[in-house]
This record gives structure tokens, sequence and C-alpha cells, in this order.
């Protein structure tokens, strides 16, 4: 079996590694015995699946993105589409261009697609108007919002993906509202999770060459925060608001705040300035700011991905949104959903000891990739007829 891994932006490098890193050890003795995902599915079939990686370019920014290959030991990319910046239909469209040309030379079986940005869906409709199978790591999130692109991105992947891999159980509950065949669901669990404690004995045994060592240690007790949505900084009047919040807040405990490219140049045009009790920092590989952020008292976020991390390792998490796509976060995990005017009220709970406390979800153990690879396997092998078994098998993997 041919399948092409598709990564575009940095959250997909995070859920790609550990599917690589998967498929690796089932082929690769030495690998088998360093990784610590050490319960192995039936030895030597993942020999027959052949893999290239395809880095889309929808981060090109070193920092945002070769960085992220680097700190995650992934390959080198067998394919790069060099999508740039641009409006959401040229990049959308630069990316369809480009992977029609991949798949017409490499002829994969399957596409294999994570997470919710442009990439995810341009690849994923070139796959399928092509006659290439999809599969969607990540599936069923809704937020319910359709004023984000990336439930517009969430919605149509699924619709159109062939097997849909789910991280919690409002994902499984939403694509069977939707109509989806159970027997194409899988509940595999979370690669993110999978990522996140493969690094953390990385991140103990490497902690004195991260350059932000002395910061951490001389800080004392302080918060962590990433912002980036477009709803919270590219108004100016929001934007303005969240400032003078935090640095409110900041003259309580100091904020540790890496800056994403598109906050960083709207900060600058609005003209906005931090309290000097922010440390605005470059954007940072995942290993540094998993350091950073996993000590931290409270962390400040509008990213998904960090809703889960926070929640894996019981670290209290403030979400600046409306709404989330990963409920199961707020349910059963330590994220709260606040608004700007009660952020400076949360964060003083917190910081009083009265944070959200909460529990690990379901199959969030690090095994997540292994369940995947052992599903596309197992279909590999079977006519389309019979995915029911490979269900079977998932359930007890």
């Amino acid at each position: 079996m041919k399948l092409l891994l598709v990564a575009g932006a940095r959250p997909n490098f995070m859920k790609i590694a550990p599917i690589v890193r998967a498929l690796k050890a089932q082929s690769d003795p030495q690998i088998t015995q360093t990784c610590p995902q050490r319960s192995r599915l039936r030895g030597g079939r993942v020999a027959q699946i052949e893999y290239k990686l395809v880095h889309t370019g929808q981060h090109y920014d070193y920092e945002m993105s070769q960085a992220f290959f680097d700190d995650l030991e992934i390959p080198r990319p067998d394919f790069f589409l060099g999508a740039g910046s641009g409006s959401h239909a040229e990049q959308t469209a630069k990316i369809m261009v480009n992977l029609e040309k991949v798949c017409e030379e490499h002829r994969p079986d399957l596409v294999v697609v994570v997470g919710n940005v442009n990439s995810t869906l341009a690849c994923s409709i070139v796959a399928k108007k092509m006659g290439i199978k999809v599969a969607h790591v990540e599936a069923g999130l809704r937020s319910f919002d359709l004023s984000m692109p990336e439930e517009i991105n969430r919605i149509v992947t699924d619709s159109i993906s062939d097997y849909l891999f789910v991280t919690e159980k409002s994902g499984v509950a939403n694509l069977k509202k939707e109509g989806k065949p159970e027997a194409r669901i899988f509940f595999d669990g979370n690669v993110m999770i999978d990522n996140l404690l493969y690094n953390l004995d990385r991140v103990k045994a490497n902690h004195v060459q991260f350059r932000r060592r002395e910061l951490k240690e001389n800080i004392g007790k302080y918060l962590f925060m990433t912002l980036h949505r477009p709803s919270n900084v590219n108004n100016k009047e929001t934007l303005e608001r969240i400032a003078g919040v935090l640095g409110g807040i900041a003259g309580e405990a100091p904020i540790i705040f890496p800056v994403h490219p598109r906050t960083s140049k709207m900060l600058d045009q609005f003209g906005i300035e931090l309290s000097k009790n922010i440390y605005q920092l470059p954007p940072l590989g995942f290993l540094e700011s998993l350091y950073l952020w996993k000590h931290a008292a409270l962390v400040i976020t509008d990213s998904g991905g960090l809703q889960e991390e926070t929640t894996a390792l019981g670290i209290p998490c403030l979400t600046l949104r409306e709404n989330t796509e990963r409920p199961v976060t707020v349910v059963e995990g330590t994220n709260k959903l606040v608004k700007i005017e009660e952020l400076a009220k949360e964060v003083a709970e917190v910081l009083a000891g009265r944070g959200k406390r909460g529990k690990v979800p379901e199959l969030w153990d690090g095994r997540a990739a292994e369940r995947i690879v052992a599903v596309i396997e197992h279909l590999a092998q079977r006519s389309q007829g019979e995915y029911g078994q490979a269900q079977s098998n998932l359930a007890h993997s």
C-alpha cells in the first residue's frame, strides 16, 4: 500500500510525527526498543506500507515550519508544495494544484490528512477527485461556529473522507448525526497526546540546551500564553482590550508569551505595547515550548492543541474563545472557556489554588498512532466491504 502523509502547519507536524514513528517501529527493531510505545502490533505487517511525507508549505517561515520537523524527529519531506502566504482561496488553490502533480507521479492508495487547516481541506479534495481514498485524523470535532475557517475545513474534509479517526467521543456522536457509516468511524485516541507523552522525557534530558532555561529558573511563578486567532488579534479594539487585561494580570504573575507572526504583525500595525512583565519570545520549537509551559501555573490560549495537552498533564487552561471543538477538555479536563472581561478573575482563582481540576480522557494513552496504523494496514489487505472487521481489530489492539 502506498501512503501519502500530509503536513502543512505546526499542529499538523505534531500529529503526523507519532504516525511516522508507529510506521517505522513496525519494521525497525531498534526503534521498537527505544520507543516508549512498546506494546507493538503484530510484527512485520507494516512492511507492506510504503509512505511518503508531503509538506504543503502552508507555514513557510523557518521558525514556524522546518524547525518543527527537526524538533519532532520527522524526516525531511519527500515532497514540498511551497504554498506560502495568501488568502484562503489562493493558498488552498496552490496546494491543490501542486498536490495533484504529486498524486499523478506517486499514485498513492491512501492520502492521510490531519487536523483542520487549509492543507487538510485542499489535499482531501484533490485525493477524492482523483479516486484516491482519504483518511482524516482528528475527525468529527465541531465548534458549530461557521465563522471559523477551521470549522468549514473540518466539515468538508469529514464529508468526503473514507476513514474517520476520532480523538474523543463527541466526535463519534457528531459524525453519526451527520450520517457517516459507523463502520468508517474509528475512536482511536489522540495523536497529539502521543506526541506529548513521547517528548516529555526528551525535554527532561535536554533541558540544559534550552535558550530560555535561565528565564524559567529565575522568573518564579509564571503563566504561559499563546494568542493567534483572527477573532482575538485582527481587530484593534479587541486586541487593545486583551493587552490591557493582560497588563493587569502580568502585574500579579509574569507571562511568557511566544508571539505568533500574525499577532506580532497586528501589535505593530495597531501600535499596541505590552507590559514589560509579559516576556515576548519569537515562535518556539515544540520541545522548548513544552519545556516552558509544562511547569506554568496556568496556560492562557486560543489554540486547540494546548487545550488538549494541558488537560493531559493536569495544568489549568483558560481558553480565550466563545466555543471549542474539543469539548472533552472542558467536560472532563482542566480547560475553561473565558471571555476577555472574565479573564482577570479566572486567573486570580487559579493563582489562589482554586483552578479547575480534571481527568485524562479515554484512550489518551500514547497509543493512538498504533491503533491508526493497525486499521490502515488491515484495510489495505481487505476489500471495501470488510470495514467492520477492522473496527473489531481496533477495539482489541
